[in-house]
């Protein structure tokens, strides 16, 4: 059974949505995650649910896209360097992770067969309730998005889309909280 996601309880994890490696990026994939990206980030900053980004070795693949980088900024979420694929094989971020005390994590970035896969697989085989947003995470190849989410989705990882995420969290269509994040979705 799936519970509810409940801002208090969950954590977004933004995984490696770098500028080199988003030029490697089909377009419309790239759009998708930058903007569903975007919509997640600011739902999790009105909301309150809190962020944690990753950087896969910035010195050769550069600092995350610009647009995700303010809203990462408006959370005060320095993308944190690793070297690791899986984001939970680098302590610091595991500790941040860990300090949140999510009950579910939701997983952005890039590549879906890579990076988000490992970190999806680790982050379910530690317990965490992990969802994987289909619509905001990218790969070079759209065979190889498909199979980072099925092979998530396989370790124990709910796939996902971003209005179900964000819907979720606000739970009613009343308030102003529904209505900004009502915006963000049209």
């Amino acid at each position: 059974m799936l519970a509810r996601l409940e801002p208090h309880t969950s954590l977004l994890l933004v995984v490696d949505a770098q500028e080199k490696l988003a030029a490697a990026m089909p377009e419309g994939a790239l759009d998708a995650l930058v903007r569903n990206t975007c919509i997640l980030l600011e739902a999790a900053r009105i909301l309150g649910v809190p962020v944690i980004a990753t950087e896969q070795y910035r010195k050769g693949l550069g600092k995350t896209l610009a647009s995700i980088g303010e809203k990462l900024a408006a959370h005060a979420a320095t993308p944190i360097e690793k070297l690791d694929f899986s984001a939970l094989d680098d302590a610091r971020v595991a500790e941040a992770i860990a300090a949140a005390h999510p009950r579910a994590v939701i997983v952005t970035g890039m590549e879906a067969h890579v990076c988000v896969f490992q970190t999806a697989r680790d982050l379910a085989a530690r317990g965490y309730a992990t969802y994987v947003v289909d619509d905001a995470v990218a790969s070079r190849k759209e065979a190889n998005r498909i199979a980072g989410l099925g092979l998530a989705e396989r370790a124990g990882a709910t796939r996902t889309v971003t209005e179900t995420v964000v819907f979720d969290w606000i739970r009613r269509a009343e308030g102003e909280s529904f209505k900004a994040i009502s915006k963000l979705v049209r």
